[in-house]
């Protein structure tokens, strides 16, 4: 075909639309064996599809396939929230009558719509850049860091929260994905950094001091309070019987009790990982020639993104009971507080990877004769 490789992973993606269809059609047992066997058989299809139309210009990168496959699920991802919406009827019903429960719980919803748009244009830009043979590491850190972010609270909150004894066969496909995609990011670690800086500007930007970098300074600025809002919201799930998180928990955030335990586990995440990240950013921030630095920030702004995403959908969605929604009065406050912890996030990591001059090392200048 004609077609490049991109173009053929977009078209077979968009398969996934009348596949679901016909399967829902076809599939009248109300068994978790039966769409057990429907998603084998596609997911089959759909390899044999991409080989035959790719046969002439196969990418030699394995990550390659491993997108297109993902890329099918994440539009089947953003059928399940439509229809889950009611926004569209009739395409992926035998699946939401089999899944687990924690599919038809509010965070799982966001998670779907989380996969089906940002996750897809993920796999598109990366597929893209296999195929023009340019790197994807940035954009392959950032979605590690939202894998993983969903993965452990995915995960744990299936086990421990009120669904924790329905789980069904089809968690068995789930754990099949994360094996799959825990692969997928050490071969994204294994990338070599593109980073290209000139000795000049390492060392220019290195002998200025704090002062002289206003930007840098607003982001220590910023990282000092964040690293005490995700404390304080994980001794709030600690059940902290402080009278402050008591109040925020009744009057801006009902949602860290409720019963499901994303939002726990949520929190327990951010005081574990996120306190320890912005401990090392600061130091990063102020040390220079900290090479972890734009990587890390890659990481961590992907699992932000995602996780407040997820938690703020979720707080606000008809899906969770009315007495563990942000009251009406309160949500002002709620969105400018967690937005903002979210996109500063972004700026910063935005600000290591366009300007990474103070983070590297100056390569020794070789002796000529």
């Amino acid at each position: 075909m004609s077609a490049s490789a991109g173009t053929g992973v977009f078209v077979l993606s968009l398969m996934s639309i009348p596949t679901c269809y016909l399967f829902n059609s076809l599939i009248y047992s109300d068994s978790a064996e039966a769409f057990v066997f429907a998603g084998c058989t596609t997911v089959l299809i759909i390899c044999i599809s991409a080989r035959f139309m790719l046969r002439k210009k196969a990418p030699v990168d394995p990550l390659f396939y491993v997108y297109a496959v993902y890329a099918f699920l994440s539009v089947v991802n953003l059928i399940i929230g439509l229809e889950q919406d009611n926004i569209i009827d009739g395409f992926v019903t035998f699946y939401l009558k089999e899944a687990n429960p924690h599919i038809n719980t509010a965070y799982g919803h966001m998670i779907s719509y989380w996969d089906g748009c940002v996750h897809y244009l993920m796999y598109l830009v990366m597929i893209a850049a296999i195929t023009w043979g340019d790197s994807y590491r940035a954009i392959g850190l950032y979605w590690v860091g939202s894998f993983l972010m969903r993965a452990i609270v995915y995960i744990l909150g299936n086990a421990v929260g009120k669904y924790g004894t329905q789980v069904s066969s089809l968690f068995l496909l789930h754990m099949l994905y994360i094996s799959v995609s825990v692969w997928a990011c050490f071969r994204i670690f294994s990338q070599p950094s593109t980073r290209d800086v000139q000795l000049t500007s390492i060392r220019d930007a290195e002998r200025k001091s704090l002062l002289h970098r206003p930007l840098d300074l607003l982001f220590i600025i910023y990282l000092i309070p964040a690293f005490a809002f995700c404390v304080f919201r994980g001794l709030i799930v600690l059940d902290c019987s402080s009278k402050w998180c008591q109040d925020y928990t009744r009057q801006y955030e009902p949602y860290l009790k409720d019963p499901a335990a994303y939002p726990k586990i949520q929190m327990l995440v951010y005081m574990l990982y996120s306190g320890p990240y912005y401990i090392s950013a600061l130091y990063g921030l102020m040390v220079p020639g900290c090479e972890w630095m734009p990587d890390l920030t890659l990481v961590h702004s992907g699992a932000l993104a995602q996780a407040q995403f997820a938690h703020i959908g979720a707080s606000l969605h008809t899906r969770t009971p009315f007495s563990y929604r942000v009251p009406a009065d309160r949500q002002p406050v709620f969105l400018l507080v967690n937005v903002l912890y979210a996109l500063v996030s972004q700026a910063l990591c935005y600000r290591c990877c366009t300007r990474p001059a103070f983070f590297l090392r100056p390569t020794p200048d070789k002796k000529t004769e």
